[in-house]
């Protein structure tokens, strides 16, 4: 015959445990996955990602999508691309690609964002960003984004009938 005891501390250490292991459960079941909207992007013509070594060049390459821009980027900053994709960054890469671009081909390189305001975005009175991930003078990556928490992230031609072209 066996006698088995159980301490008080024991019980709600089990306690404990079956607790954060509950909480974890629901956070993944209930926080989704992909915060990036994934849409269809239609390229109109011959879209050209090289060549954006200059300012003016990165300017003209945003109205090849009918976008302006303030005549300063906001932001320039050095960034590396993930070794290992997050599932967020996973989401996002998924945008690029829709867009024709892949970040994948650029782990472990720093690039250089550049981040522009956007002055014609239509029907949004908040504001809202271009930004540019630029590697040796070709664009690799970027978006098109709203600034307030819970806002939109979109490719360069912007959600259908969002694009000022």
């Amino acid at each position: 015959m066996f006698i088995y005891s159980i301490k008080a501390s024991t019980l709600r250490f089990f306690g404990a445990i079956a607790l954060c292991g509950t909480a974890l459960l629901a956070l993944v079941i209930f926080i989704p996955t992909s915060p990036v909207e994934a849409v269809d992007i239609p390229v109109v013509g011959e879209i050209q990602f090289d060549g954006v070594g200059t300012n003016e060049e990165r300017i003209a390459f945003l109205a090849q999508f009918g976008w302006e821009v303030e005549s300063e980027p906001a932001e320039e900053q050095q960034v590396t691309i993930p070794a290992e994709f997050d599932h967020v960054f996973v989401g996002y890469n998924e945008l690029q690609r829709r867009q024709g671009l892949d970040l994948s081909n650029y782990r472990r390189m720093t690039v250089t964002r550049f981040t522009y305001r956007v002055t014609n975005f239509p029907d949004y009175d908040g504001v809202v960003y271009a930004t540019l991930l630029v590697h040796r003078g070709r664009v690799i990556g970027g978006d098109i984004c709203s600034a307030e928490p819970g806002g939109f992230v979109y490719g360069f031609a912007g959600r259908q009938g969002d694009s000022p072209k």
